[in-house]
């Protein structure tokens, strides 16, 4: 895996950037991967051991200036509706290749209430990889594994009795975004994963802040 990595470094500066995101992205989808085949254990302990090995090689080759490429932050996820609440808090930190191309790791909180209907406690690990082919635009692609707390209310009608349920969920956001400032960006992102009937979220798209300083 290390040496998989220093090879990869070494050949970083003979590529283009948008090379090293697709490389960063395929790393992302290997991950989604092994998280729906039931890996979650050993995906979640090696995908953040991943990230981390990839930024510990980094600092080694990239002249002893790692910290002055790590940027620390998060996004701010808001979803409203008719009796509907969705807010997601989740710092993180991403290494800055270059103007183009951060990969990141982070931890995510998540609240999502339907009003009479459930409610779903969320909490877990992501890792992203963020491409900017102009300054003004962020595309991303983002992981995340979340352990659910869901509380279902029975309904009003007595056709179902409530239930409470706990579980892992698989999630693989796309976005896009515009940077209103140098460190501040806002848009939208689509779950490709999106479940109706795991009550995780209410729909698939989601409008984000991220913040990375």
């Amino acid at each position: 895996m290390t040496l998989f990595l220093k090879n990869l470094m070494q050949k970083y500066n003979n590529c283009n950037n948008l090379s090293v995101f697709f490389i960063l992205l395929y790393y992302q989808l290997f991950i989604l991967y092994t998280m729906k085949s039931g890996m979650f254990n050993f995906l979640t302990k090696a995908s953040l051991l991943g990230c981390f090995l990839l930024i510990s090689t980094l600092s080694n080759a990239q002249d002893n200036d790692f910290w002055n490429r790590v940027r620390f932050g998060g996004g701010l996820g808001l979803g409203f509706g008719s009796n509907y609440t969705d807010v997601t808090i989740a710092p993180g930190a991403i290494y800055q290749f270059n103007e183009y191309v951060a990969l990141g790791a982070g931890l995510q909180f998540s609240y999502v209430d339907q009003k009479n209907f459930y409610n779903a406690k969320m909490y877990g690990a992501s890792g992203i990889v963020l491409f900017n082919p102009i300054p003004e635009v962020q595309l991303s692609a983002e992981v995340e594994q979340l352990r659910v707390n869901l509380d279902v209310d029975a309904d009003r009608f007595g056709q179902y009795e409530g239930y409470s349920r706990d579980f892992w969920n698989t999630g693989l956001f796309l976005g896009a975004g515009y940077n209103v400032v140098e460190n501040v960006t806002i848009g939208v992102r689509y779950n490709v994963l999106y479940n109706d009937n795991d009550f995780v979220y209410a729909q698939a798209w989601m409008p984000f802040i991220r913040v990375y300083f």
